[in-house]
């Protein structure tokens, strides 16, 4: 299969790699951390694994259509009724619909990954469709790890896939979130478990994700310039601020996050990163 293939194809393994993963954790934990406080505000774990479990309930069936499977008028009254769910029927309930789920995608076409279909980032292709699915996974999958102290799955072709989202969305994040001013540029650098480098550059009044910066002074050297203002951070901490599951300025506090180069831009970039939630 040519290169077209090769994204719904991980994100497809991705995906069943988050089934696997929140299974395993779901099945270890005890009755009592079912009603813990997840990251999603309001959500306990409960709550967050009936998510999941609705979403891809009502996934199921669902081809890859230009009009959305309705997942909000069928959602709301499935969470609804998951509430009285014991957890072993949540869990029950999850592992089959997910074990349904994964035989699906399995006889699905090659085709069928590259067909248009809604997406929640806009109109694009079912395998488009289906990695914006493993980055909602696995984030969900850290609003139950983080407060229940079970760190995991920060690791690997899922995490790296879901990092890859915000990574898109960085040239938002700087020119909208943070508003980068004109000829300046940011970067973050990610410590690990997944070590990586996210810069981006404002030229002319858009931001450019990835783009070499001429020095300030022309004469001075052909490198790339430092950036205008830098921050430092783990994956898992930068992945949580940008989807506003924690208050950036407390992982400034507590020092899991330290900035370079500009004092304000640099304070700008590390409370402004979150774009979704």
């Amino acid at each position: 299969m040519g290169k077209s293939g090769a994204m719904p194809i991980a994100a497809t393994r991705n995906l069943r790699e988050c089934f696997d993963s929140v299974r395993d954790l779901l099945r270890e934990i005890g009755d009592d951390e079912w009603d813990a406080p997840s990251l999603c505000p309001g959500w306990d774990v409960h709550s967050v694994v009936a998510h999941l479990t609705g979403i891809e309930t009502v996934l199921s069936g669902w081809r890859p259509n230009p009009d959305p499977p309705g997942l909000f008028e069928r959602l709301v009254p499935f969470m609804e009724e998951a509430r009285g769910w014991s957890s072993n029927e949540l869990l029950d309930r999850f592992e089959a619909v997910t074990a349904a789920r994964r035989a699906e995608l399995a006889e699905m076409d090659p085709d069928d990954f590259e067909a248009p279909c809604w997406t929640p980032v806009g109109q694009q292709t079912y395998g488009r469709f289906i990695a914006v699915r493993v980055f909602d996974f696995w984030v969900h999958e850290q609003d139950i790890r983080v407060p229940l102290g079970r760190q995991g799955h920060l690791e690997g072709a899922a995490a790296q896939m879901a990092l890859d989202e915000v990574r898109a969305s960085f040239g938002y994040i700087a020119g909208k979130k943070v508003a980068v001013p004109d000829g300046r540029s940011v970067s973050v650098h990610l410590t690990g478990p997944l070590v990586a480098d996210l810069s981006a550059a404002v030229v002319n009044g858009r931001a450019v994700v990835d783009a070499p910066t001429a020095p300030r002074v022309p004469d001075a050297s052909s490198a790339p310039r430092v950036p205008d203002a830098s921050i430092m951070t783990d994956s898992l901490t930068f992945m949580l601020l940008a989807c506003g599951r924690i208050d950036p300025a407390a992982a400034l506090a507590d020092g899991r996050v330290t900035r370079a180069g500009e004092p304000e831009l640099a304070t700008r970039l590390a409370t402004g990163l979150r774009f979704t939630f």
